[in-house]
C-alpha cells in the first residue's frame, strides 16, 4: 500500500501557488484559449519575459496545470480551463483582491504572535481602509464576494414580532445596498437607510433604482464606529460582526444599541457559526482579524455592548437594548 502521508516539501511548496497566481494575473489561460500557444507569443501578449514564463508554465505542467505537447508550446487541460472561471480568476489575480489575500499570508507569524492582524504592515493601512483607498481593489473584492460584496441577498429572515410593526430599517455596513434593496422589495411598507463608507454608498443609487426602491431608500456615508442614525425599528448587521476582532465587534454592536434605544432591535445575520472550533484559518482572520463565533460567543459580545437576546431562531439573532 502506497504511503499517503504528505511530505513536508509538498506541504511547504510556495513555487506552485505563486506560479498559478502569476499565470492567472498574466491571463495565460485566456491567451491560449485565443489561439496563442508558443511561449514567445504568450509572452508578447502578456507583456512579460518569455524565459521566465517558460519556467512558470513548465513547472505548472509538472503539477498537472496546462500541457506541453512539444517544447515551448503550451495548451489547456481541464485544470487550466478552471483558470478561465471569473470567480477563480478574481481570487487569484495579484492585481486585485487576490493579491491582497496572497500577500496577507506573509503576516501569519505576526498574527500568531500577537493575535492582531498585521495586514497594515504590508499595505500601509488596515484592510477596510485599504479597500476604501483603492476603489479598483474594492470592486474586485465586491465581485468576488457576490452582489455588492455581501453575497446573494436573503431578505426573508424572521423577526420575533413579525415585520408588520417595523417602519424603518438601517442596514449597518450594508455595502452598496443590495441586501437593503431586497428587504424593501420584500416589505413594501418599509423605509430603509444604508450605512457604509462614503465611496461604497456612492454606488447605491444605481442599486436602489434597479430594484425600484429609490423613493424608500436613503444612504449615509460614514463609519459604523461613529454614532448611527437613531430611531429606527431594526438595525441589521449582516456578515459584519464576523469580519472584526472582539473589541471592534463590541464597538459596532454598542453603536447599534445606542441608536436602537429605547425600543428598536438589532439583528445579527450570517455571523454565527455552528461550530467555530472547526472554522480553521479563514483568510478573513489575516485580512481584518475576523473570526468565526458560536451563538454563545456572539451573545457575550452583545451583552458587553448593552444588548440582550430576544430571539435566536433560524439564521438571524435578534437583540434589544438593555
Amino acid at each position: 500500500m502506497a504511503n499517503s502521508t504528505p511530505s513536508v516539501e509538498s506541504l511547504s511548496d510556495l513555487c506552485t501557488p505563486w506560479c498559478v497566481h502569476v499565470a492567472v494575473t498574466l491571463r495565460i489561460a485566456e491567451h491560449i484559449e485565443q489561439g496563442r500557444e508558443a511561449v514567445h507569443d504568450l509572452a508578447a501578449a502578456a507583456s512579460c519575459d518569455a524565459h521566465v514564463l517558460r519556467g512558470i508554465l513548465t513547472h505548472l505542467v509538472s503539477k498537472g496545470v496546462f500541457e506541453q505537447p512539444e517544447p515551448g508550446r503550451f495548451t489547456l487541460n481541464d485544470t487550466a480551463r478552471r483558470l478561465l472561471d471569473p470567480g477563480t480568476r478574481l481570487g487569484l489575480d495579484l492585481d486585485g483582491i487576490g493579491g491582497r489575500m496572497a500577500f496577507a499570508w506573509s503576516t501569519l507569524l505576526q498574527f500568531a504572535r500577537t493575535g492582531e492582524p498585521a495586514y497594515h504592515e504590508i499595505f500601509g493601512r488596515p484592510f477596510w481602509e485599504d479597500l476604501d483607498a483603492h476603489p479598483e481593489v474594492a470592486a474586485s473584492f465586491d465581485a468576488l464576494m457576490g452582489p455588492a460584496g455581501h453575497g446573494v441577498p436573503d431578505p426573508l429572515f424572521p423577526l420575533a414580532e413579525g415585520w408588520e410593526r417595523v417602519r424603518r430599517i438601517v442596514d449597518v455596513g450594508g455595502g452598496t445596498g443590495a441586501m437593503l434593496a431586497a428587504v424593501l422589495q420584500a416589505h413594501p411598507h418599509l423605509l430603509g437607510t444604508l450605512v457604509d463608507l462614503p465611496r461604497t454608498v456612492a454606488r447605491s443609487a444605481e442599486v436602489f433604482a434597479g430594484a425600484g426602491v429609490s423613493d424608500r431608500a436613503a444612504a449615509v456615508g460614514q463609519s459604523f464606529f461613529e454614532p448611527l442614525p437613531a430611531g429606527a425599528d431594526v438595525y441589521l448587521l449582516r456578515k459584519v460582526i464576523n469580519d472584526w476582532p472582539d473589541r471592534e465587534a463590541v464597538s459596532i454592536l454598542r453603536r447599534c444599541a445606542e441608536a436602537a434605544r429605547p425600543s428598536g432591535r438589532v439583528v445579527v445575520l450570517k455571523s454565527v457559526s455552528a461550530d467555530a472550533a472547526r472554522g480553521g484559518l479563514p483568510i478573513e482572520m489575516l485580512l481584518c482579524g475576523g473570526k468565526p463565533r458560536t451563538l454563545e460567543q456572539v451573545n457575550e459580545l452583545a451583552r458587553k455592548s448593552g444588548l440582550t437576546v430576544v430571539s435566536a431562531s433560524g439564521p438571524a439573532v435578534e437583540y434589544r437594548p438593555l
